[in-house]
């Protein structure tokens, strides 16, 4: 059984409260449950972790990678923009790694627009809400 990271960055817990209009209504919590319970029907395991802070981001992927998973979705939040230490953390894991956003970042404030992590992951999903983790999840659980 494929076994794969689900990490949120920075605000994603506030989900559900913060500007519903631009990330929807939809709670942190019930975005795992949704991927848990649809990775079963993938014949994968999801180990789901958000922090708020950088350095609990990097070492919970220095963790994946080093004890054998296969696949990592990872919504930085705003660490997107800034943090090279989380593009380093994701390369150095060897994880497939997909990029999830939850809106589109190219359509919103020009700063969001530069991802330091796009270029580093086999795939990015933006913009399609919730629905964005279960495409990274369909794409990881299939062969390489």
């Amino acid at each position: 059984m494929k076994k794969i990271g689900l990490l949120n960055g920075p605000n994603l817990d506030r989900l559900g409260k913060r500007e519903p209009e631009v990330y929807g209504s939809v709670t942190l919590d019930e975005i795992e449950d949704k991927v848990k319970n649809k990775a079963a029907s993938c014949d994968c395991e999801v180990d789901a972790f958000q922090s708020n802070h950088e350095g609990a981001l990097i070492d919970k992927i220095h963790e994946w990678g080093d004890v054998g998973f296969s696949g990592l979705i990872l919504n930085p939040g705003g660490l997107t923009h800034t943090s090279v230490a989380l593009r380093d953390a994701v390369v150095a894991s060897g994880l497939r790694s997909v990029e999830v956003h939850l809106s589109n970042i190219h359509a919103r404030e020009d700063f969001r627009h530069r991802s330091l992590v796009s270029g580093i992951v086999d795939a990015v999903v933006a913009g399609m809400g919730h629905h964005g983790y279960m495409s990274a999840l369909r794409y990881l659980s299939e062969e390489g």
